[in-house]
This record gives C-alpha cells, structure tokens and sequence, in this order.
C-alpha cells in the first residue's frame, strides 16, 4: 500500500468558523472486525469520540491491540466503521473514497516506492503541477526535513531515519488536510527515534499540518504532540496536554502506562509521612486530599538528616532493606511504612550513607509525582 496524499481539494468539505469546525471531528466511532461463524466479531474502537482542531497535532498513545491503529485506519478510509461518523470542516466523509479524502498517511515502514529516486517519491502526488513547481516543492521539502541535496539519491541507498523523512516529504508535499501518522518512527533505534521525534515536531508546527499521531510510545507523544489521547480495550481513557497528562492522570490504568509504578491510596500533593515520624512532614502537618499519589521510578531519593523538606513535596518514612548500584548511581531499596510498599530511591550527594535496617525519610521528587483521579 502506498501514501494516500492527494490535492486537499477534497469533496466534502465546507468553510468553518472557528478551528475546531475546521478540523477532524469524530463521533461515537466504532470499528468491528469479523469473527468466525456464529461470533459477533472483535470490536477495535469503542465509540470514540475525538476533535482535533485545524493546526493541532493530537498523539493516540497506548499498547499494541488498544485500538489506536484501527481508528486512525477508520479516520483514512481505510476501515469502515460499524458505527458513528467521521467529518472534516463539517461534512461527513464515510462515502469520500481514501484517494478523495485530501488526507495524508505515513507509516511504519515509509512504502516508497522503490523504482522512483528521492525527487520521485516526494513528487508523487504533484501531478497537477508543472514541471518547475514540482521541482520547488520538492526542494522546498527535502530541506525542511533536513534532506537538501537528496532528490537523486536512490531509495535502496537510504538509512531508515532518512527513509521516513522522505515519507513525511512526500505526505506533506501536497499540503493535506490531514496528516495521519501510523507509528512512523517505530522501526528505528531509540536514539535515532529520539532525534526524528524532535524533527517531526519541528516540521509540523512549520508547516501548520492538523495531525493524528499513533505511538506506543510515552516520550515520542510527548515531544511531538499538542495533546495527547490514551487509548485502552478500545476506549479513550483520557485526552489532555502532555504535562496536565502526566501530572494528573485519570486513572490508575492511565498512571501504570505512562510508567507510574508506586501508588499510596488516599494521599495527595503535599507533606505526607508515616506514623511516628516526627518534626516537618509529620502526621500533625500532612495534607490528606482526595486521589492516589503515584511516583514514577527513580521519583524517590533519601532526605539527609538535617535537609529540609522541599515546599509540597511527599515524603514517607521508610526501612532500608538493601542498596545496588545502577548506571554508576548508588540507591537503596526501602520498605515504605506504613503501607509496606519496596520502593528504589537515589541517595543524596554526601552525608548520608543508610544501612540495611535503618529508618529513613524519603522525598518523591516533584516532576515524579501525580496525583491520581484527584
């Protein structure tokens, strides 16, 4: 299957007042794949309901089966939904075929084609332009994407990163409505993953392209969306700006995916300690708020014994139970108290040098830190 980028002169659309009429608009989506004889079949995406405004990148971010793909397919064309509808700048798009739709695709694998040098691939849908327009376009793109000077090269002789910036040129080459990204970085190590994250960020804020972003992955959504949708069993589970997301997640499913591993039931931001503990951060000064406190790993680290609690920060008293050295970093595992939770936390500089058996106090640092459903 090859890129489905045409003129974004499509049937269907209509001018709209504000960004959001401008944009996609799903409603109540379902997309239900056949089972065998007498099965009701598999139902991928759950009546999901999503905007995403003209000039917004949005990430559909979840594991492998969540449903992500499925919708973004459904969003092309490319599934036919069982239910709901699917409309851009107003108007309903379910009977526009995938070549109509003035949608970009870019997936996984890139699927340029093989027999057309870099010039050709990214002229691909340009048809409709003379033969100098094309050949600025093309220049215009292969520089954005940081390929100058690629039009000639051969496809077989590409590496992988350069493989996909000539995708995202030949998507983005027509100037679409909409520009759906399947996994686009996935196939690439997770240095390289990191760059062309920051890359594709760069060139779609350029460009001002409406986005559909799909990842498994936390920190690719991060760096490349305005807004990010957690998907789950088929369902979206919560739709927030990266650092509301990640500070306030709705539910603890929402937390454990993006990588929240401790959780104290019934304590919220601010001074907490267990029972006994005296001074600061004691029982007397702790704020009992609605919601669960959830740390990422790595939040923890011990409290010398003169430092002061930082202003809102959780602390717990803690046991020592051990220590390890990771990546040239001395910690300690602690047993929590009173919730008898083992937890891994960073030691200070100097000055404290905790051994198994001794009573600590631990700080959750604060980007480790969200409150869960509060």
């Amino acid at each position: 299957m090859t890129d489905q980028v045409t003129s974004p002169t499509t049937a269907g659309a209509t001018s709209a007042p504000d960004a959001r009429a401008a944009g996609l608009a799903v409603r109540d989506l379902v997309v239900r794949y056949p089972g065998g004889r007498g099965s009701a079949g598999v139902v991928a995406v759950d009546g999901v309901t999503l905007d995403v405004p003209a000039g917004e990148v949005l990430a559909l971010l979840g594991p492998s089966g969540c449903g992500k793909s499925s919708l973004l397919r459904a969003v092309a064309g490319l599934e036919p939904p069982a239910g709901g509808s699917v409309r851009w700048a107003g108007g309903d798009v379910a009977g526009v075929p995938v070549h109509r739709r003035g949608f970009g695709l870019v997936f996984q694998d890139g699927q340029l084609f093989p027999h057309r040098d870099v010039a050709g691939n990214v002229a691909y849908g340009l048809r409709d332009l003379d033969r100098r327009a094309r050949a600025e376009r093309v220049a215009e793109l292969l520089d954005l994407v940081g390929l100058p000077g690629y039009a000639r090269r051969p496809v077989a002789t590409l590496s992988g990163g350069e493989r996909q910036r000539v995708a995202l040129a030949r998507s983005l080459a027509p100037r679409p409505r909409l520009l759906l990204l399947d996994e686009p970085l996935s196939a690439l190590d997770r240095s390289l993953r990191e760059r062309l994250a920051d890359d594709l960020r760069e060139v779609l804020v350029a460009t001002g392209t409406t986005a559909l972003f799909v990842t498994h992955d936390q920190d690719e959504a991060f760096t490349v969306a305005d807004r990010v949708a957690v998907m789950g069993g088929g369902r979206l589970l919560q739709v927030a700006a990266p650092e509301e997301l990640w500070r306030r997640p709705a539910t603890r499913a929402v937390a454990e995916f993006l990588g929240y591993r401790t959780f104290l039931a019934g304590l919220g931001a601010g001074p907490v300690a267990g029972p006994g503990d005296a001074g600061p951060g004691g029982p007397a000064d702790a704020e009992l708020v609605p919601g669960t406190l959830a740390v990422a790993p790595g939040g923890w680290r011990v409290l010398a014994a003169d430092e002061p609690v930082p202003d809102g920060a959780p602390v717990r008293s803690a046991v020592v139970a051990g220590r390890r050295t990771r990546r040239g970093r001395v910690e300690v595992e602690a047993v929590l108290e009173p919730e008898d939770v083992r937890v891994t936390a960073a030691l200070p500089a100097s000055g404290t040098d905790p051994a198994a058996g001794d009573r600590v106090r631990l700080v959750a640092d604060e980007g480790a830190v969200a409150v869960v459903g509060g």
